[in-house]
């Protein structure tokens, strides 16, 4: 007979997500067991304390720019990705902020309930980051000069597109430089910058 004062098992949390149009949903489960996944008529089930490493980024796309990624490896060399948008129709890629959210806190939080030494990391690798700083550096150089000779010629409405256009490309692109800023982080300091924004679910009547 079960002990009164034995703690309750956490209960199995559950997310899947469409990568594409054609075939399954890639299915995830949260288990007393580990990490159980089903992908492209594959599956399995990573212990917690197996999982090597996790690494959050931010991977906006043209059709969704709410859109996170999740690279998880195991010890045996194994990854799977976990996306935070899944496919609905040929014109539409939903957002599952919320659902994304809340499974890959708790997947977090069973790891270091389970002992885990992975390695938690955030954002583009080192190398990857400064060579986009430095393509950013010269397409900024370029602009700059572009715009000044658009204002020694007179052609105002060249330097207002040009104006127009920095603005634009610093809104998306510094956006997603500085979340994916390459970093360390622990179990329970998960970076903002790289989960989806906590919606509030309105009540259904």
């Amino acid at each position: 007979m079960a002990s009164a004062s034995a703690e309750p098992r956490p209960e199995p949390v559950r997310y899947a997500y469409r990568a594409s149009l054609i075939g399954s949903a890639h299915e995830f489960e949260l288990t007393d067991a580990g990490l159980a996944w089903r992908i492209a008529g594959r599956s399995g089930v990573w212990p917690y304390a197996d999982i090597a490493m996790v690494k959050l980024s931010y991977r906006p796309v043209s059709m969704q720019q709410q859109r996170f990624r999740a690279d998880i490896d195991n010890a045996k060399g194994g990854r799977i990705a976990i996306l935070s948008t899944t496919w609905q129709t040929a014109t539409l890629v939903a957002p599952q902020g919320n659902d994304y959210r809340d499974f890959i806190v708790e997947l977090h939080h069973r790891m270091q309930a389970a002992g885990s030494s992975a390695a938690l990391v955030g954002g583009l690798g080192p190398k990857t980051y400064t060579a986009a700083l430095a393509l950013l550096a010269f397409l900024a150089v370029a602009m700059a000069g572009l715009l000044l000779r658009a204002l020694l010629t007179s052609e105002w409405t060249g330097a207002l597109f040009l104006v127009g256009f920095a603005a634009l490309f610093a809104w998306q692109i510094g956006g997603f430089i500085t979340r994916n800023r390459p970093r360390r982080y622990r179990f329970d300091d998960l970076p903002d910058a790289l989960l989806p924004r906590a919606v509030a679910k309105r009540n259904e009547t």
